[in-house]
């Protein structure tokens, strides 16, 4: 889930930011501090902005910087278990598919995929089903549930596992013709 944090800070402004307009400056700052950075209680910090110095620098003696108490807000995405996720395979592999979660990506283990045996096609980097002959392969859009959520010091360190299994849950295409199976049943 994407979430707008206002938050406080005390910064080092350097001299060689003296010149610039102190509002940019703070900025430049805070994105090179917090941006692409993860915190276990906040999640993974996209962007900063609107920095505001909330009163006048503090410079002291022996340092040529001045430091100032600043509000700052910040977008993070924290991926948050039971959410719902609509988004697209990025990429497909012998032991599940990977979709995009925005900043991260997120893993469909092969047993989470579907409620039937699947056949990985290396040729054409794609899962069928074996009874339901569902395809799964990269682009396709799918609904995952947040299964696991593992938040480490860096992005590439992060894991996140999703499951397709559960009912409502998977590929648009096999939604929507489970719902048109519904309905012809339900005519009978």
């Amino acid at each position: 889930m994407y979430y707008v944090l206002k938050c406080r800070d005390k910064i080092r402004l350097p001299p060689q930011f003296f010149s610039m307009k102190l509002e940019d400056a703070l900025t430049q700052i805070l994105r090179e501090q917090y941006e692409r950075r993860v915190d276990k209680d906040a999640g993974i910090i996209l962007a900063v902005w609107n920095a505001k110095a909330t009163g006048d620098g503090l410079v002291v003696p022996g340092d040529n910087a001045a430091y100032y108490e600043v509000e700052f807000e910040a977008l993070t995405y924290l991926p948050q278990i039971n959410e719902i996720v609509e988004s697209e395979v990025s990429e497909v592999v012998e032991f599940g598919v990977f979709v995009s979660l925005g900043p991260i990506e997120g893993l469909v283990h092969l047993s989470q995929i579907a409620n039937d045996f699947l056949n990985y096609n290396k040729k054409t980097m794609s899962f069928t089903g074996k009874e339901s002959k569902k395809t799964l392969k990269k682009g396709d859009r799918v609904f995952a549930k947040i299964s696991t959520v593992s938040l480490k010091p860096s992005i590439p360190e992060c894991k996140i596992g999703l499951t397709m299994r559960p009912e409502g849950l998977g590929k648009d295409e096999w939604l929507v013709a489970k719902e048109q199976e519904k309905k012809k049943e339900e005519k009978k």
